[in-house]
Protein backbone atom coordinates (compact mmCIF):
# COMPACT_ATOMS: atom_id res chain seq x y z
CA UNK A 1 0.00 0.00 0.00
CA UNK A 2 2.89 2.53 0.69
CA UNK A 3 4.08 2.10 -2.89
CA UNK A 4 1.10 3.57 -4.56
CA UNK A 5 0.91 7.30 -2.77
CA UNK A 6 4.54 7.31 -3.60
CA UNK A 7 3.58 6.30 -7.38
CA UNK A 8 1.05 9.18 -7.55
CA UNK A 9 3.81 11.61 -5.77
CA UNK A 10 5.98 10.51 -8.95
CA UNK A 11 3.40 11.31 -11.39
CA UNK A 12 2.18 14.64 -9.90
CA UNK A 13 5.38 16.74 -11.23
CA UNK A 14 4.97 14.88 -14.46
CA UNK A 15 1.35 15.91 -15.06
CA UNK A 16 2.36 19.52 -14.03
CA UNK A 17 4.83 19.39 -16.76
CA UNK A 18 2.91 17.68 -19.45
CA UNK A 19 0.14 20.37 -18.59
CA UNK A 20 2.49 23.54 -19.14
CA UNK A 21 2.56 23.55 -22.77
CA UNK A 22 -1.43 23.15 -22.97
CA UNK A 23 -1.52 26.39 -21.20
CA UNK A 24 0.61 28.13 -23.58
CA UNK A 25 -1.81 27.83 -26.29
CA UNK A 26 -3.60 30.03 -28.51
CA UNK A 27 -6.22 31.78 -26.87
CA UNK A 28 -9.26 29.88 -25.95
CA UNK A 29 -12.40 30.51 -29.37
CA UNK A 30 -9.36 30.60 -32.01
CA UNK A 31 -8.94 27.62 -34.27
CA UNK A 32 -5.40 26.42 -35.96
CA UNK A 33 -4.82 29.25 -38.84
CA UNK A 34 -7.37 31.92 -37.54
CA UNK A 35 -4.72 33.39 -34.71
CA UNK A 36 -4.76 37.75 -34.71
CA UNK A 37 -2.14 39.32 -33.27
CA UNK A 38 -3.30 41.29 -30.33
CA UNK A 39 -2.62 45.23 -30.99
CA UNK A 40 -0.91 45.51 -27.07
CA UNK A 41 1.33 42.79 -28.51
CA UNK A 42 2.12 44.50 -31.63
CA UNK A 43 3.09 47.89 -30.03
CA UNK A 44 5.20 46.00 -27.65
CA UNK A 45 6.78 44.51 -30.85
CA UNK A 46 7.98 47.33 -32.66
CA UNK A 47 9.09 48.98 -29.32
CA UNK A 48 11.98 45.92 -29.31
CA UNK A 49 15.12 45.11 -30.87
CA UNK A 50 15.61 41.47 -31.26
CA UNK A 51 18.03 39.34 -28.71
CA UNK A 52 18.77 37.13 -31.64
CA UNK A 53 19.56 39.00 -34.54
CA UNK A 54 21.99 41.85 -33.87
CA UNK A 55 20.90 44.94 -35.51
CA UNK A 56 17.31 43.61 -36.59
CA UNK A 57 13.91 45.21 -34.62
CA UNK A 58 11.96 41.57 -33.43
CA UNK A 59 9.30 41.89 -35.72
CA UNK A 60 11.58 41.60 -38.53
CA UNK A 61 14.26 38.68 -37.12
CA UNK A 62 14.02 35.09 -38.99
CA UNK A 63 15.42 33.24 -36.17
CA UNK A 64 13.31 30.51 -34.49
CA UNK A 65 14.21 32.24 -30.91
CA UNK A 66 12.63 35.38 -32.19
CA UNK A 67 9.57 33.52 -33.10
CA UNK A 68 8.90 31.97 -30.23
CA UNK A 69 9.79 35.35 -28.32
CA UNK A 70 7.00 37.30 -30.30
CA UNK A 71 4.20 34.46 -29.74
CA UNK A 72 4.99 34.63 -26.19
CA UNK A 73 4.69 38.75 -25.83
CA UNK A 74 1.02 38.33 -28.00
CA UNK A 75 0.13 35.03 -26.00
CA UNK A 76 0.65 37.39 -22.01
CA UNK A 77 -0.67 40.53 -24.63
CA UNK A 78 -4.03 38.08 -25.16
CA UNK A 79 -3.72 37.53 -21.11
CA UNK A 80 -4.26 41.07 -20.71
CA UNK A 81 -1.10 42.78 -20.55
CA UNK A 82 -0.36 45.93 -22.12
CA UNK A 83 2.22 46.83 -24.01
CA UNK A 84 4.35 49.01 -21.93
CA UNK A 85 4.50 45.72 -19.32
CA UNK A 86 5.22 43.30 -22.17
CA UNK A 87 8.47 45.69 -23.05
CA UNK A 88 9.46 45.77 -19.37
CA UNK A 89 8.54 42.05 -18.86
CA UNK A 90 11.29 41.52 -22.13
CA UNK A 91 13.87 44.06 -21.15
CA UNK A 92 13.96 42.61 -17.90
CA UNK A 93 14.61 38.85 -19.04
CA UNK A 94 17.12 40.27 -22.22
CA UNK A 95 18.68 43.20 -21.15
CA UNK A 96 17.96 47.15 -21.00
CA UNK A 97 20.19 47.28 -24.87
CA UNK A 98 17.23 45.75 -26.62
CA UNK A 99 14.82 49.02 -26.37
CA UNK A 100 14.55 50.86 -29.41
CA UNK A 101 12.23 53.35 -28.47
CA UNK A 102 14.22 56.00 -26.23
CA UNK A 103 11.96 56.09 -22.67
CA UNK A 104 10.47 59.87 -22.49
CA UNK A 105 12.57 60.79 -19.16
CA UNK A 106 15.74 60.39 -18.02
CA UNK A 107 18.57 59.56 -20.05
CA UNK A 108 16.23 59.02 -22.89
CA UNK A 109 14.87 62.09 -22.67
CA UNK A 110 18.20 63.44 -24.18
CA UNK A 111 17.44 61.14 -27.28
CA UNK A 112 14.11 63.01 -27.75
CA UNK A 113 15.69 66.56 -27.13
CA UNK A 114 19.11 66.58 -28.44
CA UNK A 115 18.11 65.45 -31.97
CA UNK A 116 16.07 68.44 -32.56
CA UNK A 117 18.04 71.05 -31.08
CA UNK A 118 20.82 70.58 -33.12
CA UNK A 119 19.13 70.39 -36.24
CA UNK A 120 17.99 74.10 -34.82
CA UNK A 121 21.36 75.20 -33.97
CA UNK A 122 22.61 74.30 -37.84
CA UNK A 123 20.59 76.19 -39.29
CA UNK A 124 21.28 79.01 -37.17
CA UNK A 125 24.45 78.33 -38.07
CA UNK A 126 24.21 78.37 -41.40
CA UNK A 127 21.81 81.30 -41.65
CA UNK A 128 24.33 83.56 -40.07
CA UNK A 129 27.30 82.01 -41.58
CA UNK A 130 25.52 82.97 -45.14
CA UNK A 131 24.98 86.34 -44.23
CA UNK A 132 28.35 86.92 -43.12
CA UNK A 133 29.75 84.95 -46.39
CA UNK A 134 26.93 86.54 -48.93
CA UNK A 135 27.85 90.47 -49.93
CA UNK A 136 24.40 92.41 -49.18
CA UNK A 137 24.10 95.82 -51.50
CA UNK A 138 24.38 98.14 -48.64
CA UNK A 139 28.20 96.67 -48.01
CA UNK A 140 29.03 97.94 -51.13
CA UNK A 141 28.51 101.29 -50.33
CA UNK A 142 27.14 102.63 -53.75
CA UNK A 143 23.96 101.42 -53.55
CA UNK A 144 23.53 99.66 -57.34
CA UNK A 145 26.57 98.57 -59.18
CA UNK A 146 26.73 98.59 -63.30
CA UNK A 147 26.82 95.12 -63.82
CA UNK A 148 29.48 95.18 -66.28
CA UNK A 149 32.56 93.94 -63.87
CA UNK A 150 35.26 95.33 -66.04
CA UNK A 151 33.88 98.80 -65.47
CA UNK A 152 36.32 101.51 -62.94
CA UNK A 153 35.32 101.19 -59.37
CA UNK A 154 36.95 104.55 -58.89
CA UNK A 155 40.39 103.56 -56.99
CA UNK A 156 41.64 101.93 -60.83
CA UNK A 157 42.69 104.06 -63.36
CA UNK A 158 41.15 103.80 -66.97
CA UNK A 159 42.61 101.81 -69.73
CA UNK A 160 43.45 104.47 -72.38
CA UNK A 161 43.05 103.78 -76.56
CA UNK A 162 47.26 103.39 -76.41
CA UNK A 163 47.29 100.65 -73.69
CA UNK A 164 44.31 98.99 -75.46
CA UNK A 165 46.46 98.85 -78.63
CA UNK A 166 49.69 97.43 -76.76
CA UNK A 167 47.36 94.94 -75.37
CA UNK A 168 45.83 93.77 -78.58
CA UNK A 169 49.94 93.79 -80.34
CA UNK A 170 51.25 91.59 -76.75
CA UNK A 171 48.47 89.27 -77.76
CA UNK A 172 49.16 88.59 -81.68
CA UNK A 173 52.59 88.06 -81.00
CA UNK A 174 51.87 85.33 -78.33
CA UNK A 175 49.51 83.41 -80.33
CA UNK A 176 51.78 83.85 -83.63
CA UNK A 177 54.54 82.41 -81.55
CA UNK A 178 52.51 79.68 -80.26
CA UNK A 179 51.07 78.85 -83.67
CA UNK A 180 53.06 75.91 -85.34
CA UNK A 181 52.86 76.69 -89.27
CA UNK A 182 54.04 73.52 -91.24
Amino acid sequence: MNIRPRAALLLLPLLVLLALPAAAQIPEGMEEGTFRPHPEGERAISQLYSPFCPGFMLSQCPAAESLALRDSIQALAHAGWESGELVDWMLANHGEEYRAVPQGFGQGLLAWILPPFALLLGSVGVFFALRRFVPSEEADGEGERESDPMAPTGNEQAVTDEDERKLRDAIREIELAEDPSF
